[in-house]
């Protein structure tokens, strides 16, 4: 089961970190999936930032970042999977 949990908003390249607008909670620890059209990777959070400081969970309408294991291009979809 797929739940959507929020959008890229932003792709730092050098740092391999995908900023993404909330729409649902996130913690570490969650599998997500990024999804646009065809493309898709799934990985585990491993860490979650709120302006540069380190939590545990995050909620709907925060601005996170999160390090990502591929790139990933603005407007791109992420689902959290159980």
């Amino acid at each position: 089961m797929e739940q959507e949990v929020g959008k890229v908003s932003h792709y730092y390249d050098k740092l391999g970190v995908a900023i993404l607008d909330l729409s649902a909670p996130l913690s570490v620890g969650d599998t997500v999936k990024f999804k646009k059209g065809e493309q898709e990777f799934k990985q585990k959070v491993d860490s979650i930032q709120v302006e540069h400081q380190a939590v545990q969970t995050a909620k709907p309408g925060d601005q996170v970042g999160i390090k990502v294991d591929q790139k990933v291009k603005d407007g791109v979809e992420v689902y959290k999977v159980s």
